[in-house]
């Protein structure tokens, strides 16, 4: 089902501590409705009927005194059955249903309208409920509400605790008793290790019954052995008894995983800066400076990627201790912060699967945009929308978008509307593949016009005739896949322990984002695969015929404003994948591991087909050193165009050597190496695919050749990489590629990618016993932990690249593009005109406390050095410590 998310005008960042405790205990808080004889609420119940099933869009306006939390509840006549809900929690016992307001805006002020939706199937009729209640008064106001029957109230319903420590759950009574109430609370099942320290024997009377008693819960245990578990039932006469589960943490196998706790404690404390906390939510940044230019452009803001980071760090976390906790909730602030909701997407209702998109051209230059529409090069027909609409009952997108302004830095607040909402969504790249960082205009994701020029940024980038305010998100493929990705590893791990029903909710969740996922398969605008030339001329695809299969770099959806007096939506997949973004463990799990498998009816299918796609990708763009080489694309140079005559092709695809990132080179970064094989590996390791092995069994020795590692923490990887030639075309089998070659021209110390690599070199040692890879891994592990600080694990590097800071347009790099003539105005006054340069339309950076060493470098002085602690590269080195605990134990 769709989780369902806040409403971002009211409640999407500021939680009330009572939204965070669970709905059984708030609801033994919570008054009774008044009984009245003016109307209650009001509902308005509509419906889309294909004769064996509907969706129902359902509005309830409370028309009396304030709640803190609602439940509406009505009866079918029928023999309809609700299958999935959002934006509410429904549920239905026979023909009785309840709908309660979702965890994020429980309540319902005076006035207010809650709106949610469901989707059931029927048979015979489908006649609409007629009578509705609010807390169990009659929406007209003629009844009293229904009386409750009494119960115990406990929260939390399951608990963790260390070997030898406690742990504390709260008990109440949802309603006043007429007498003195006696509860005990015993241990009825489990390892008598546990036990109750205190509150075994509580009592609640006529003034106390809604005041929490604590419960607290003890362990004997010394962290020898398998952690210990119990069942504590809590019961009183006349009351159904409640069951809490309470479970020992395990503990770290050995001292690399007794490292990871280190590094985590240090991620996690609030003192380090990783994080921004909204209402108990953690939202990550990208690095805890903030003076750091690459593909965010700030510190502080952050990316999908490194909200994929954060499910593995506390997906690992749970591993090592039995605690899950962690990852429900950066599953939850995902979804609250980075997953756009309803408000944030509000017209894809207009989306029309046979038109998903008008054709614009792509340019290498960024000076030749905007580029106009050109509604003569017919887009083919998105065969997943309705797919995904019918099975998840909405017509939303759950997907992230690549970029937050996590602390409002650039001023765009909410939707473009300049408050002071935060975090925001963003984006920056817009102008073709050699449009760098450095020559990026920064741009709310909802334009409103309130910022820019007169039509806002969107004139920087399309040419057209009139101009509409509009919401559009852009999602990285690789973040969503690394999410699904370790969904499969926290199920696998919960389910050895015993837990997996702990994060069962948000494994579903990241199954249905791999369904959503592949939008990613197709091409940009759904025209067929290979041979794809001419954007006229190229045909549009239909069903299938417009799928790659492989993980390309983007898919996009957008649409008007919802105050559009024409509404409408579109949505686009990605012409050119790139090696480093394909994951071979995402598309096992989508498509193999019944927990993960989409509820749709061809998802499970496309990613079976995916899978075997990628792993001949991979075949086919290695290296006859064993390096992986770029990609491929269906649309050369983003325009359908006519590639040289001997480009080879992978079915029918034509094979670019930098698809996508020109400015540096996306096939020259080592770390899209390491990030693929990584996944490669952990593939064979579990599954022991033969054409996995074929790959690592050339890109290991590659690797470990082009690695050393000394004394006293001395490392050096593999940095920036040149090719030569390119491989055959693809027939279905690997020629070896004797025409295609890599080398090695400079190599580094990134922390993030040296960790990435040992995790990769200790998969494939896990898998074939090879003894160079692990003593290889672990020197690199060894040496990671020498350039320990208070922060995590870090190394200077210098930025010479700084110098493009205020590089005018006609500079020899290249610097920021703004047409002439145009102008407009940054939130915070920034001027942009075709003067302006990357400094200029961001002068925030000139408070930043880092500064002066940048502007001593502007000013002829040496290129500054910094230690940056980038959030996706301290994950990377602590999971790298518990690969080994895991793979390797007690080191033996």
């Amino acid at each position: 089902m769709i989780t369902p998310r806040p409403d971002p005008h009211r409640t999407r960042w500021r939680r009330s501590a009572s939204a965070l405790l669970s709905a059984a205990f708030l609801a033994a808080l919570l008054p009774s409705a008044p009984a009245q004889a003016a109307p209650v609420c009001s509902v308005d119940y509509q419906t889309n009927d294909w004769g064996t099933g509907f969706t129902a869009q359902v509005s309830v306006t409370n028309e009396s005194d304030p709640l803190t939390e609602w439940d509406l509840g009505w009866e079918f006549s029928g023999d309809q059955q609700i299958t999935n809900s959002w934006n509410a929690e429904v549920t239905q016992d026979g023909a009785a249903v309840s709908a309660q307001g979702p965890s994020w805006a429980p309540g319902l002020a005076a006035g207010q309208t809650a709106t949610f939706g469901f989707q059931a199937s029927y048979s015979g009729d489908n006649p609409a409920p007629t009578d509705f209640t609010l807390n169990g008064v009659d929406c007209a106001g003629d009844d009293e509400p229904d009386p409750e029957d009494p119960a115990l109230t406990v929260a939390p319903d399951s608990i963790t605790l260390e070997p030898g420590g406690e742990a504390s759950f709260d008990v109440a009574l949802s309603q006043a008793p007429d007498a003195d109430v006696a509860v005990s609370v015993e241990r009825t099942s489990g390892s008598q290790a546990l036990s109750v320290s205190s509150g075994a024997a509580l009592t609640f009377g006529e003034s106390d019954w809604d005041t929490p008693q604590e419960v607290t819960v003890a362990s004997s245990g010394d962290g020898s052995g398998d952690p210990a578990q119990a069942e504590f039932t809590v019961s009183a006469e006349g009351y159904d008894p409640v069951v809490v589960t309470a479970r020992e943490l395990t503990g770290p196998a050995n001292p690399y995983e007794e490292e990871f706790l280190t590094q985590y404690e240090k991620i996690k404390d609030p003192a380090s800066g990783y994080f921004r906390d909204f209402g108990g939510l953690l939202v990550p940044y990208h690095s805890v400076e903030t003076l750091i230019v690459e593909a965010p452009d700030h510190g502080h803001a952050t990316t999908s990627e490194a909200y994929s980071y954060y499910l593995w760090l506390e997906a690992t976390y749970g591993r090592i201790t039995g605690d899950w906790a962690p990852f429900n909730s950066a599953w939850e602030s995902m979804e609250a912060f980075i997953i756009p909701g309803t408000a944030d997407q509000p017209t894809n209702g207009s989306y029309d699967a046979s038109d998903p998109a008008t054709y614009i051209p792509e340019s290498l230059d960024p000076s030749d945009y905007p580029m106009a529409l050109d509604d003569g090069a017919a887009a083919g027909s998105d065969p997943l929308a309705q797919e995904l609409s019918s099975t998840y009952g909405t017509d939303e997108v759950y997907g992230m978008h690549w970029l937050l302004d996590v602390d409002n830095t650039y001023g765009y607040g909410f939707c473009g509307d300049g408050t002071d909402d935060a975090p925001a969504y963003i984006n920056t790249f817009q102008r073709g593949s050699n449009e760098s960082v450095w020559e990026t205009v920064p741009h709310p994701s909802c334009e409103t016009f309130a910022h820019g020029g007169e039509n806002g940024f969107l004139d920087l980038f399309t040419d057209d005739d009139a101009y509409s305010e509009q919401w559009r998100y852009t999602n990285a493929p690789d973040a969503d896949a690394r999410a699904v990705q370790v969904a499969y590893l926290a199920h696998q791990w919960a389910s050895e322990q015993g837990n997996e029903g702990a994060i069962a909710e948000n494994v579903a969740n990241a199954a249905m984002m791999g369904d959503y996922l592949r939008y990613a398969m197709f091409d940009k605008y759904f025209k067929e695969i290979g041979d794809c030339v001419g954007a006229q001329a190229c045909p549009p695809g239909s069903g299938k015929d417009s799928a790659h299969y492989l993980m390309a770099w983007y898919y996009s959806w957008g649409g008007a404003s919802e105050s559009a007096q024409y509404p409408w939506a579109w949505r686009i997949g990605g012409s050119s994948a790139h090696q480093g973004y394909q994951n071979v463990m995402a598309a096992y799990a989508l498509s193999e591991v019944a927990a993960l498998q989409p509820e749709s009816a061809t998802g499970a299918e496309d990613w079976d087909t995916s899978l075997d796609r990628q792993l001949e990708f991979l075949e086919w763009l290695q290296s006859s050193d064993g390096g992986i080489a770029g990609g491929a694309t269906n649309s050369w140079e983003g325009t359908y165009a006519q590639p040289p005559s001997d480009t080879p092709t992978f079915y029918g695809m034509f094979y670019d050597e930098k698809p996508v990132w020109h400015d540096p080179p996306s096939n020259r970064w080592f770390g899209f190496q390491v990030w693929d094989m990584e996944r490669v590996a952990e593939y064979h390791r579990i599954t022991g695919d033969e054409r996995a092995a074929g790959i690592l069994d050339d890109w290991i020795p590659w690797a470990i050749a082009n690695t050393t590692v000394g004394e006293d923490g001395e490392f050096a990887i593999p940095a920036d990489m040149e090719w030569t030639g390119s491989p055959d075309t693809w027939t279905g089998q690997s020629t070896g590629n004797p025409g295609l070659s890599v080398e090695v021209v400079s190599h580094g110390q990134d922390v993030g990618i040296a960790a990435g690599l040992a995790k990769t070199l200790m998969h494939y040692s896990a898998a074939t016993g090879h003894a160079e890879s692990r003593e290889v891994a672990e020197g690199l592990l060894d040496a990671l932990l020498a350039h320990q600080d208070d922060l995590g694990v870090a190394v200077p590097e210098t930025r010479s690249d700084y110098e493009r800071f205020d590089d005018p347009f006609d500079s020899p790099d290249g610097g920021l593009y703004v047409p002439e003539g145009w102008t407009g105005q940054m939130p915070n006054g920034d001027a942009i005109d075709s003067d302006s340069t990357f400094l200029s339309i961001r002068s925030f950076y000139e408070d930043d406390p880092n500064w002066p060493r940048v502007q001593e470098y502007l000013d002829g002085g040496p290129a500054p050095e910094f230690t940056y602690h980038r959030f996706w590269a301290q994950v990377d080195v602590a999971t790298a410590l518990a690969t080994h605990g895991e793979l390797f134990g007690d080191g033996s």
